[in-house]
């Protein structure tokens, strides 16, 4: 791992709801990510990768010309290549993480079956493969995410009286006792110490706001595990998600929210084969 000593030394201070910052993903991209080793820039392309992920799901669903909405790691024609070499079984390409390969050679041989949520598939796989890296910062925050995501989505579908292992994605000790266990705290309440919040969180009806305050538990992960990071690719990683984080609610409103709100609760109700189609392929 590099030390930045310059580039953490030059970002700007940005806060949660502390106004407009003039920077950006795109700036970062441009100014900072050209000067990251190979090997810190790897590390980086995973928080890009999760826009690779929406572009992916796009290309396959629109087609290859279609308009991506996200600039990821990989371009358009870069996807278009994966895509095709997953769909005629050629030669990976070894700088492709393998996760993308994995989940598209499973699309092609399952997608005439139908009923399938690939969007939890792929994350499913996108999720196992960013645990694995050799950075324990990063590997953390990954979990993290993949634990807030489930047992948001556990509670979830126990209010709507669903099949809560189901809707649980990827392949971890929390995914394991939401998916079996029928205690009112999936077991959690001893090692989860942030599950009381997703709680009350879940319980919020204000759909804006539970968002808002989500993102601030994410706010606040990032700071505290990463204070002792001081000029490294992991402060880079931090600060970078942090921009996501700001420039999203730039442009959330809540209509907006809703109509994801309520698509999620539709891929919910669909009953679309998810987690036997991962724990088939892992065996």
């Amino acid at each position: 791992m590099g030390n930045y000593y310059c580039l953490v030394a030059g970002l700007p201070d940005v806060a949660f709801d502390g106004g407009k910052v003039h920077y950006s993903v795109e700036k970062f991209c441009e100014e900072i990510y050209p000067q990251l080793s190979s090997k810190d820039a790897r590390l980086i392309d995973l928080f890009f990768h999760s826009r690779d992920n929406e572009n992916i799901l796009q290309m396959l669903k629109y087609g290859m010309e279609t308009e991506l909405q996200h600039k990821g790691a990989y371009t358009r024609a870069q996807l278009a290549e994966i895509i095709t070499t997953a769909k005629e079984g050629d030669k990976r390409n070894g700088c492709v993480p393998a996760y993308m390969y994995d989940f598209l050679e499973f699309y092609f041989e399952n997608v005439e079956k139908g009923g399938y949520m690939w969007s939890d598939i792929l994350s499913a796989h996108y999720y196992g493969y960013a645990m694995s890296v050799r950075n324990k910062f990063l590997s953390a925050w990954f979990e993290y995410n993949l634990n807030v995501n489930n047992i948001l989505v556990a509670l979830l579908a126990r209010k709507y009286k669903l099949n809560v292992s189901e809707c649980v994605v990827g392949d971890n000790a929390v995914a394991e006792a939401l998916r079996t266990s029928n205690a009112r705290d999936f077991g959690l309440a001893g090692s989860v110490d942030y599950l009381d919040a997703l709680v009350r969180l879940s319980e919020d009806d204000q759909l804006h706001e539970r968002e808002h305050r989500l993102d601030e538990m994410r706010w606040a992960w990032l700071e505290d595990n990463s204070a002792f990071n001081y000029f490294s690719v992991e402060k880079l990683y931090v600060f970078l998600q942090k921009l996501d984080i700001i420039e999203r609610w730039a442009i959330m409103d809540a209509d907006k929210g809703m109509e994801q709100y309520n698509s999620m609760i539709e891929e919910l109700k669909s009953g679309a084969v998810f987690t036997d189609a991962i724990n088939n392929e892992n065996k």
